[in-house]
């Protein structure tokens, strides 16, 4: 009897069977608890948690097809939330719904290589007893930020948590921009030092920098209006304390986007002096030519005319002809040639 073909398991693409990537109940006095399920993460919701209960951190995985359909049914979050995944614009913002924050954060791909495409998106939505985290790519901030709770770090309420998470994208952010220094300190000595040291390629290094600093402030920048917005009208479970959190981390986002901008003008210079120095080298490529073209006039021009099937033709009979062609056109090409070189020394 042929024994049954094992069951390939289901794909989980990270996360169980509800979508669901962790689950943390944090209390403000002690470290979070991890919840093992899905199942046991919604008993905690079920009754309504109190401020001194803590709340209860979902991270959901988008890349699940259970994980929207699980969260429409038991987090009670509004349609709003949903609609902000389809949205064009992933710009960083927060802004208030009603007596809810929701967040969209962009950060860099878990295995971020320096690409301008490895910025991905993580939607929050953030409640006196609840956040919601939720992505389709893994993503380096939330990950230490998961990491950091799984070590006993504690916080004290859901907006704390949207704080923490801020601070580890501007300290992403500010990583990137120390790595991609780095590099550009790399080109920028042997651009100076006329080493060849990428291969030629220094423009190609140089603007796929920059489009990465255009693409990380254009996205990790927060939206100025709808954080002043939320920060002056935030909703009432919002404590004075986590109000100012909130500006302290958008004013650190302001320092690491400074860096950011300078590092582009630097980019920019540094394209300016490779062109100049490429211009430069087409000049020369252009001018060697040119003197190759003169020297070669005396050559063409006696060939050409002697080649001509008339009638005629000096020297056409005489033994010596060749020979006295050839130092007629020797005897011009060196007068032309010390011409070219008099000139040269006079314009050096």
């Amino acid at each position: 009897m042929t024994a049954p073909l094992p069951t390939a398991p289901a794909q989980s693409y990270g996360a169980d069977a509800d979508g669901l990537i962790c689950a943390f109940h944090l209390r403000p006095d002690a470290p979070g608890e991890q919840l093992a399920s899905a199942a046991e993460a919604l008993a905690r919701l079920g009754p309504r948690l109190q401020p001194e209960a803590g709340f209860v951190w979902l991270h959901m995985n988008l890349s699940h097809a259970a994980a929207e359909p699980w969260l429409k049914a038991h987090s009670g979050l509004d349609e709003s939330f949903y609609e902000t995944w389809g949205q064009g614009s992933r710009s960083t913002r927060i802004e208030r719904d009603g007596e809810a924050l929701y967040a969209v954060i962009n950060d860099v791909a878990f295995d971020f290589s320096f690409d301008a495409g490895d910025v991905a998106t993580l939607w929050m939505a953030v409640k006196p007893g609840l956040v919601v985290t939720a992505r389709f790519h893994p993503l380096r901030s939330v990950d230490r930020l998961r990491v950091a709770v799984r070590r006993g770090e504690q916080l004290g309420s859901s907006v704390e948590l949207l704080v923490h998470l801020l601070h580890d994208q501007a300290d992403e952010l500010q990583r990137i921009v120390r790595s991609t220094t780095d590099r550009i300190d790399d080109i920028e000595d042997a651009l100076l030092a006329g080493r060849d040291a990428h291969g030629g390629r220094f423009d190609l290094a140089l603007g796929r920098l920059r489009r990465l600093t255009v693409r990380l402030q254009r996205l990790l920048a927060p939206e100025p209006s709808a954080l002043m917005r939320t920060l002056s009208r935030p909703p009432a479970w919002v404590s004075d304390a986590d109000r100012q959190h909130l500006h302290r981390a958008s004013e650190e986002f302001v320092v690491v986007l400074r860096d950011v901008s300078a590092l582009q003008d630097r980019i920019k210079l540094l394209q300016d002096e490779s062109a100049a120095r490429v211009n430069e080298q087409n000049n020369r490529s252009l001018f060697t030519l040119t003197i190759v073209t003169v020297l070669a006039l005396p050559i063409n021009l006696v060939s050409g005319l002697f080649g001509m099937n008339v009638g005629g033709i000096p020297l056409a009979e005489d033994k010596r002809g060749f020979w006295i062609m050839l130092a007629f056109i020797a005897a011009l090409t060196g007068g032309i040639a010390g011409f070219a070189m008099r000139g040269l020394r006079r314009r050096g």
